[in-house]
């Protein structure tokens, strides 16, 4: 089970995460943050996209690139990044929403304003999928 996609990678984002934070600390913006954290993966070998829009549907009708996911890893990791005081449940449930409407099962949420990344991590795991269903015309 360890060796699924979504896990190796996820320990890689994990991993690559310590890293900018231990070499940046605290402070900086969350765009920051998400730049450095996508080069250091790229450095690693790992593709990056960034600012990936998600449509959804509003209403019967489909609302183009409504969420934009920070990070996706190798297809099938979503990376949430804040630099925030705490981190609030607000922030977990829009990782799961991300989550839902990408179709992807595993993200990550990291706060880089916490002194210990450690601390200010989470893993979340998608049980279910929204279906994004493109209205008949």
């Amino acid at each position: 089970m360890d060796d699924l996609p979504e896990n190796v990678c996820s320990g890689v984002v994990i991993d690559a995460a310590m890293h900018v934070h231990s070499t940046l600390g605290s402070g900086l913006l969350e765009r920051a943050y998400a730049k450095c954290l996508a080069h250091e993966l790229r450095t690693r070998g790992h593709t990056v996209e960034v600012e990936v829009p998600v449509d959804l549907v509003y209403r019967g009708t489909v609302v183009d690139h409504a969420l934009r996911i920070d990070l996706l890893v190798d297809g099938v990791v979503v990376v949430e990044v804040k630099a925030v005081e705490k981190l609030d449940p607000a922030h977990t449930a829009q990782l799961l929403t991300y989550l839902q409407y990408s179709g992807r099962r595993v993200g990550l949420l990291f706060n880089f304003h916490a002194p210990r990344l450690k601390d200010g991590m989470k893993r979340v795991v998608s049980t279910g999928r929204m279906s994004l269903r493109v209205p008949s015309r």
